[in-house]
């Protein structure tokens, strides 16, 4: 069996100024980053700001096992499909960070025969972006430290500097550092910390702004410390505005790739949905809406994170109305929530499924609370039985809700075909009725309630000595009406990893509570989550390796 970068690298791609015609685009409206790669430009963004809105479908999942689910390629390989069909579909996504890549999750671009091309490129280093966000972010700790370190003009308290450092790799050797060692020329010593690059707010304002100067506007009112009267200091007043959104200039601009059969894809940021808002942004996904008829997205972990943050936070900002979503789960998965060993999910086993599938229902039922209608992806692996999938498809018909078999790895566009058959018949017989979860004008504890018992079927919130004073001084801050940005583990609906299927009677924790104020949401640390991850005992770096004719091999 060929591996997904064999798949890659044995495919034929087109020149990316072909790909560009078929979205009605020429020449001068892209930045060429080789044959392959091209960044979209400012100006055309413009130009098509008053074309028609296509459609717009949210992929997301049931919470992510070691058994996999298969989101972004259900959502490619959904593309892929509907372009087969005789339709103009367009994916917008979002662009993987060298953590996972080098740790345990592994690349972004799907898989199989539902990839986006140049895989490599993409997986890897890609057009900068990443590296560009990394650089401002730390621009930004640098010149904090040098306004502390040259007089302290700004009264700057250093035990309240919220600023951290970033880096886009997993070491959790650098959560919890020192800096400013080796005497007073070195800087004033101080606690510090990296997150991981996905997690820094310069990586939403870019995702969440609509143009370069609303990018400059977000930037100037991000907060990175306080002084001793407890009053915010911001990007503004150290600075470092116009030298950030200098670095984030061509980071800002779409990147354009294809599929494996050519289908246009835009990729672009890429927050994780546990630590952080968890889409691509929303400039990608309105050129995807503005050049096609059917523009898919996704958004990260399973649909208690990375939906729901789609839902409440990307669309209420960029006043974007979705019209259905897709929901993608496995047997393997399910029965794995069903309490099932992963050595075991060979075979069948109907009651390790019922009882799994409650975390499947769990996610319908939120995506009906958005007045949303939704389709169930299958992705279908061969150990999958009849039974099981009878099972399955009487479950949710008894919801109301659709399932259509997903054999995308496998087939590619058609491995798709009855799930885009199935998308286009819930587009024309069920309308979207989207609304957010919460209002904003709700008190932040109450907003966190909200989701938590809502959308995570818990009992209620615990908030620490902390998170409590974080209350109150938000609030007094002003950022009461900021919505609400859930950090916590992918793995269950609650905040506690080990908790599969659909638990109840719990509660979720919040230990902390950070102000994103150039993003615009209040981060809420629940459980035991953090926001700089380490590598596993085997990371997959171990098994990558390039040879002497530039081949790469071992990446998935």
């Amino acid at each position: 069996m060929l591996t997904d970068v064999e798949i890659a690298q044995s495919t034929e791609m087109e020149p990316i100024k072909k790909v560009a015609e078929r979205l009605g685009l020429n020449e001068d409206d892209l930045e060429l980053y080789g044959k392959y790669k091209a960044k979209i430009s400012l100006d055309t963004i413009s130009k098509v700001k008053d074309h028609e809105n296509g459609k717009l479908i949210l992929v997301t999942a049931i919470n992510p096992t070691p058994a996999g689910e298969g989101k972004t390629t259900t959502m490619i390989g959904l593309s892929q499909a509907l372009n087969k069909m005789g339709k103009k579909s367009v994916v917008a996504m979002r662009e993987p960070s060298l953590g996972p890549c080098f740790g345990i999750k592994g690349g972004a671009a799907g898989g199989g025969y539902a990839q986006v091309v140049p895989m490599e490129d993409i997986n890897l280093h890609f057009t900068g972006d990443i590296h560009a966000i990394t650089t401002a972010n730390n621009l930004i700790a640098a010149m904090l430290d040098n306004s502390i370190q040259q007089g302290n003009p700004l009264d700057i308290d250093t035990r309240q500097i919220v600023w951290k450092r970033c880096v886009d790799l997993n070491d959790r050797a650098l959560r919890h550092i020192v800096v400013g060692l080796g005497g007073k020329a070195n800087g004033v010593p101080r606690e510090d910390g990296f997150d991981i690059s996905v997690a820094s707010e310069v990586m939403a304002i870019l995702c969440l702004a609509t143009s370069l100067t609303d990018l400059k506007q977000r930037a100037a009112r991000m907060i990175v410390a306080y002084n001793h009267a407890g009053e915010p200091v911001t990007v503004d007043d150290i600075h470092a505005t116009g030298a950030v959104t200098l670095l984030l200039k061509d980071a800002i601009k779409p990147n354009l790739v294809q599929t494996l059969d050519h289908t246009p894809v835009f990729v672009h940021g890429g927050p994780f949905a546990n630590i952080a808002h968890g889409c691509n942004s929303v400039m990608a996904t309105t050129l995807a809406m503005k050049l096609g008829d059917y523009a898919i997205t996704e958004a990260g972990f399973g649909a208690d994170l990375g939906a729901e943050k789609f839902l409440d936070i990307k669309c209420r900002q960029a006043n974007l109305n979705p019209d259905a979503v897709v929901i993608v789960a496995t047997i393997r998965a399910l029965k794995m929530h069903g309490g099932l060993n992963k050595k075991e999910l060979d075979h069948e086993d109907l009651e390790a499924l019922s009882k799994g599938v409650e975390n499947l229902k769990k996610h319908i039922e939120n995506i009906q609370k958005y007045g949303l209608p939704s389709v169930v992806a299958i992705n279908a692996f061969p150990t999958d039985t009849d039974a099981e999938l009878q099972l399955l498809k009487k479950t949710c018909e008894e919801m109301g809700v659709d399932v259509a078999i997903s054999q995308v790895w496998a087939k590619g566009a058609d491995g798709g075909l009855e799930l885009a058959e199935k998308l286009l018949d819930i587009l024309d017989t069920k309308e979207s009725h989207y609304h957010p979860i919460y209002d904003l004008d709700a008190p932040i504890d109450q907003k966190i309630e909200t989701i938590v018992k809502e959308i995570y079927g818990g009992d209620g919130v615990i908030f620490t000595k902390k998170a409590k004073n974080k209350l109150k001084k938000l609030t007094a801050q002003g950022l009461g009406n900021l919505p609400v940005c859930i950090a916590k583990t992918q793995y269950s609906l609650s905040d506690d990893p080990t908790l599969l299927g659909r638990p109840s009677g719990f509660e979720v924790t919040v230990n902390d509570l950070i102000p994103n104020t150039g993003a615009g949401f209040i981060v809420a640390i629940a459980g035991s989550i953090m926001r700089m991850p380490g590598l596993p005992k085997v990371p997959a770096a171990d098994k990558m390796d390039i040879d002497e004719d530039g081949k790469i091999v071992g990446l998935f």
